[in-house]
This record gives structure tokens, sequence and C-alpha cells, in this order.
């Protein structure tokens, strides 16, 4: 849950689970997702180890899944909103894997300490459009900007909505299903206009009876409501503190032309700062 006050963002401290996040937490369909993007067949599920850190409940720097295998760290994240600043939160989040991986007291030691190289995916399904596939890279966020930079790290961006990247989902049947869910869930809460926790009930209905997730929302039905609903608002907050961030950057740029029209007529008509003030109006 995130708020705006005087510019600041606050964070509910109380992390909350996601549909995606629980759907692939599990092994034999994190395994699926791995095999389709990388084109491997691993089958076996004590291969893969999950290392998400469940303690980093942080906006800034939690992440939905991270997991080693074939001897490299792996951090996927599902987002519903873009943002260019993925390589910033994803260093912040690998450093703290490494912390955890590597005795700290090690550091010191003449000996070279051997890491899992990271790669960094993000599966996006939001409503803003972006294109099939994109690369974000933490050096585009320097400023001044280096020539060669001497720390680096690329996010890969791939867009799982309908029309893009089909490959992955005709390799990957439950990030398939997952799709067809939520815009299932899309269609009743944006076309029928139902409250979000009705078209999630709608939704999860409707995929059961079609054998979308089936197994996986007729397990647990309260709880697959439940982080759809948290997915959902989620992706709701972060619009409203963007938007909530836009008008504050356009209310920014008013008082800035405000301050420089009130300068040029204080210097140039020769006025006193009260007189043009009531030329501008402002109080």
């Amino acid at each position: 849950m995130l708020s705006v006050f005087n510019n600041q963002v606050i964070v509910n401290k109380k992390y909350k689970d996601t549909l995606f996040r629980k759907l692939f937490h599990q092994k034999k369909e994190l395994l699926e997702l791995y095999n389709a993007l990388n084109d491997s067949n691993y089958t076996k599920e004590e291969d893969l180890e999950i290392v998400t850190l469940e303690s980093c409940i942080y906006i800034s720097v939690r992440n939905d899944l991270a997991f080693i295998l074939d001897f490299r760290l792996h951090l996927y994240e599902h987002q519903s909103t873009p943002s260019p600043n993925m390589p910033l939160r994803d260093l912040f989040y690998v450093a703290q894997e490494y912390k955890v991986l590597v005795d700290e007291r090690s550091l010191f030691s003449d000996r070279a300490i051997k890491i899992p190289p990271p790669r960094f995916v993000v599966f996006y399904n939001g409503i803003e459009k972006l294109p099939e596939h994109q690369l974000l890279k933490l050096s585009d966020l320097y400023m001044p900007i280096e020539a060669e930079p001497m720390l680096e790290l690329q996010v890969l961006v791939l867009n799982v909505n309908k029309g893009y990247n089909e490959w992955l989902k005709e390799k990957c049947k439950t990030l398939h299903e997952y799709m067809q869910y939520v815009d299932c869930v899309r269609y009743y809460r944006n076309k029928m206009k139902l409250p979000l926790e009705n078209a999630v009930e709608r939704a999860v209905d409707e995929c059961i009876r079609e054998g979308i997730l089936a197994n996986f929302l007729s397990k647990d039905r309260a709880g697959a409501v439940m982080f759809s609903v948290n997915e959902h608002n989620e992706e709701e907050e972060w619009r409203k503190f963007r938007e909530a961030e836009r008008e504050y950057g356009i209310e920014i740029g008013r008082e800035e032309e405000r301050g420089l029209l009130l300068q040029n007529l204080m210097k140039n008509q020769n006025m006193s700062e009260e007189e043009a003030r009531k030329v501008l109006g402002i109080i």
C-alpha cells in the first residue's frame, strides 16, 4: 500500500503476496517458466534452490522470486506498472542476496570469493503500452553519463500481454493461463464495472469452469482471491502514486514559471514584489 504525503512515499511495511508470486513460488511452475525462457529441459526440482528474501518487505528492495539454478542467481519480477528504475531496485536487492550467500567475515580473505552471476528478468502485464521486450540498464540512470561505466546491471523486461511474446506463453502453460486469468479479471473489472472483489470472484469461477489454473484456484480459493486482490490493489496504488507524482510535478512547474514571471516584472517593469504579485494574481 502506497500513499503520498508532502511528496514522500509512505509504504505499508506488511508485505502482501500476489498471485504471480504465489503461483511461481512452487518449484514445478518455476522450473517450467525457467525452461521456457532459456530453452532448457530441467526436470529435477532439487536442482533449483529458492532464495527469495522474505524479510525484504520494502517496495524499493523486495523481489518476487529469487532462485539459484545452473550455478546462476536468477531474479524474476512481475510488474503491472513500468518503471525505468528497475536496475537500481535490483541492485539493492541483489546486494542483499549476496550478503546472505556470502559470509561477510570472509570478504577480507586473500582468496577470491566465487559468487553466482545474476540474471534479472521482469514479466510485465500492465495496461500501459510497452514493446515486446526491452533492456533496462543501470548506466541509463547515471548523471553525468559515463562512456564506460564501471558498474553496470541489465534487466530484461518481457511484455507478456496478449499478442506479445506468445512463444514464451506457448512453452509455459502456467504463464499462459495466468495471463488468461488476469485478462478475465480485467474484463469483469473494467468492462463489466464490477467491484474488484466481485470481479475476482467471477474470474475465479469462470477460470475453474474453463480449466484455467483450475487446480491452483480450486485448492485454495480464498487464498487465490486474496492474492489477486492484493495484486490488483498494488497495481492501483502504484497508479495513484504516479498520478499524484505527475500532478505534483506539474504544480512545481507552475510555481517555477510564476517565479520567473515575478522576477521579470520586478526587474524589467521596476515593480515592487507586491505590485508584481497583484498583476500575476499571486496571493
